[in-house]
């Protein structure tokens, strides 16, 4: 998909999730809250369940071109987490802890939640700690997020994904 198609998809469905906002208020309160934070494009949006709790996970490009991703509370509006991504395992930030190899990060994500590998991001959480986050396909098509220490190699985070609209231009599979 084309980067104005993308586009053309998410003012779309930002355009209806604004006109219905008694239905989806918390979702126009994480979008103010993620341009006031950190202002630029939106690449993608996401609905997730996180401990049979809702929240939206925003994707963004800031104007360096630093893409950041920003999980927000459904029912309140709240972001809970700020991360940045980096292109590779071999940026600075990245590797300034890394104890646990991306196979290694892989293994473990897979044994606790079986599938295919469709996407693997490098995040800096807000701390400074790196992650490796992997998109895994199951047997039923259902995505599961499942989120790696890269410095200790424990799972920090497991979400399935309930809907996406857009996507990465520049995905990792």
């Amino acid at each position: 998909m084309n980067k104005t198609t993308l586009c053309g998809l998410l003012a779309l469905g930002l355009t209806v999730t604004a006109n219905s906002y008694a239905a989806n208020p918390s979702l126009d309160s994480c979008i103010e809250a993620v341009q006031k934070q950190k202002p630029g494009t939106l690449l993608k949006l996401e609905k997730l369940q996180i401990k049979k709790h809702a929240f939206y996970e925003l994707e963004i490009k800031d104007a360096q071109g630093v893409e950041w991703e920003f999980i927000c509370d459904a029912s309140s509006g709240k972001i809970t987490e700020t991360e940045s991504e980096v292109s590779s395992a071999d940026n600075e930030a990245f590797k300034k802890s890394l104890k646990t190899t991306e196979a290694e990060a892989t293994a473990i994500a897979l044994k606790a939640h079986p599938g295919k590998i469709q996407e693997v991001e490098y995040e800096i959480e807000s701390n400074g700690d790196a992650s490796y986050e992997f998109d895994i396909i199951d047997d039923k098509g259902g995505e599961t997020k499942v989120e790696v220490n890269a410095a200790n190699g424990k799972i920090i985070e497991v979400s399935s994904e309930e809907w996406e609209i857009g996507e990465e231009a520049d995905e990792k599979r």
